[in-house]
Formats: C-alpha cells, structure tokens, sequence
C-alpha cells in the first residue's frame, strides 16, 4: 500500500510540473485541502476527502455540518480552469465559479455563480431536464455535443473565462461558448430557473466551488492559469 501511495504522489508531481510548465498552477496538491474551505466557513469539512491524489466527497461522512460546497481561498477573474472528475452511478456535483461569499446576502454558492454540470447522464434524474446534462452551462445553455465518459471512467473538463468569452471544454471538445453579462446573457438568465435571483451570474471576480449535492464526486489534478493580458477569444487555442 504504502508503495502504491508513493507510486501515485510520484506520478502526480510529474503532471503537475508538465502543466506548470505550460502556465498552470495546481489549486489542489493532492494530499490535503489547503487552499480551500467548506462555503461559509474556514477549513474543509471532513466529507471532503483526500485519497491518493484525489479528492473525494463522501457522503457518508458529511453529517454534522461536515459537508457543504468546497470553495477556493481565492477568487479568480480572467482564468483557464482545468480538472478530472469522475462520478459514482446516480451521482451529481458541479463545478461552480464567480461566486461571491457574502453570507449576509448570499447563502449558497449557487445564489451567485455559474456551474458547469457534473453528472451520471443515464442514472441521475437530471440527466432526464435540457440544460442539466453533464458539461451543460447549467440551466443556460445546453452542450452542443455530450463527449461525457461512461460512470467509473474520468472525465477531463475545462472552463475558460476571458473578458466576459466563456468557454467549456469537455474531454477535449469545446461544449459550450458564450459571452457573459450582455443582453443575450441577461435574457438567458430572465428564462431561467434563475430569474429573479438578485447576484445571480452578474459577478465578474469570484470563488471557485466543487459542489457537495449529497453523492458521491471525485477530482483530481486540478490546475488553472490566470492571465493580465487577453488577447485570444477562448484561451483553448494552441493547446492553451
């Protein structure tokens, strides 16, 4: 066990120096939650996991309080967000982002940010409503293609927010590319189980959160890039 661990801390620190050397940074390093905290509070419930360079929520153990959404220390404004995730059957979570942690006004991450979807397509009831299948912009904008793995397999997903261009990427095709905060965005929203939500999508700096819905989620090698400069349309091109 203890040579299958080393093996894994080894093979993990290979991946990360590969994509640090393209401009990424690791927001997750693989042994512990530093870096994060459960929404609303300080430190990372202990539903959240860490096992072999993965971080898995167990629902088992979040009772207590010690569940809840995993949200970074930092927030983010022009960023390439890139991560493996891997669902049980009937599983859903999310990747949820520009989220503003005002508990005064804001209970939960998704009073604020926008999620891209993660779910089993064929097991969960989600996978049965438009906009709400795996790599979907979640109750926006359905994926023009669902390039999403079989339940067990890992998923490779990709938000790239640039200047208000959003663009998902799932497992190496782009799923989804809008412009954030204009009329067409605000009329999306106005359509939306989201409408009428006072802070809903309209933060352009904010958290990232990976999202307890009560099943079990896992997600490794998480890594982003942020920039000063934007001059290309989605951050995508060139192996970017």
């Amino acid at each position: 066990m203890i040579k299958n661990t080393f093996l894994v801390l080894i093979i993990f620190a290979m991946i990360q120096t590969t994509h640090a050397q393209r401009g990424f940074k690791p927001i997750f390093d693989g042994e512990t939650t530093t870096g994060w905290h459960t929404y609303g509070k300080t430190t990372a419930g202990n539903a959240w996991k860490v096992e072999d360079g993965i971080l898995h929520f167990d629902p088992a153990a979040a009772k207590d309080g010690q569940g809840g959404d995993l949200v970074t220390d930092k927030e983010y404004t022009n960023f390439h967000l890139k991560l493996d995730w891997l669902v049980a059957p009937k599983s859903n979570s999310g990747i949820i982002f520009y989220i503003n942690e005002d508990l005064e006004k804001y209970k939960n991450t998704y009073n604020t940010g926008l999620e891209m979807q993660v779910l089993d397509n064929d097991g969960h009831p989600d996978g049965k409503i438009e906009k709400h299948r795996g790599g979907d912009l979640y109750d926006l904008i359905k994926s023009t293609s669902e390039p999403v793995k079989a339940v067990g397999e890992w998923n490779t997903a990709e938000i790239v927010c640039k200047n208000g261009k959003l663009t998902f990427v799932l497992n190496g095709v782009f799923v989804v590319e809008t412009t954030l905060w204009d009329d067409a965005f605000k009329a999306l929203v106005a359509k939306s189980k989201f409408a009428g939500w006072e802070g809903f999508g309209i933060f352009k700096t904010g958290k990232i959160a990976l999202q307890d819905h009560g099943e079990n989620v896992w997600y490794r090698n998480i890594l982003i890039k942020e920039w000063n400069t934007m001059n290309i349309t989605t951050g995508c091109e060139n192996g970017m």
